[in-house]
């Protein structure tokens, strides 16, 4: 699966160490989202997506940026 800069950032700050964990806190965090952020709801909305076609283990692979 590839991702792009913003997605991999996105995921980095809310991993909690599990695919299916990094989900939940992905929608937990929609719920605090003001309507008119709707790139950061886009942004997680597409991360959710690819997440869910991941296997556990494909996400294990998954490299995060150091910057």
């Amino acid at each position: 699966m590839n991702f792009n800069h913003e997605e991999l950032m996105l995921m980095m700050l809310y991993n909690s160490g599990t695919r299916l964990g990094l989900i939940h806190e992905l929608r937990l965090m929609q719920c605090y989202l003001m309507p008119d952020e709707t790139a950061l709801r886009e942004l997680s909305e597409s991360v959710i997506a690819k997440l869910k076609l991941m296997t556990d283990e494909q996400f294990a692979e998954v490299e995060f940026p150091l910057d």
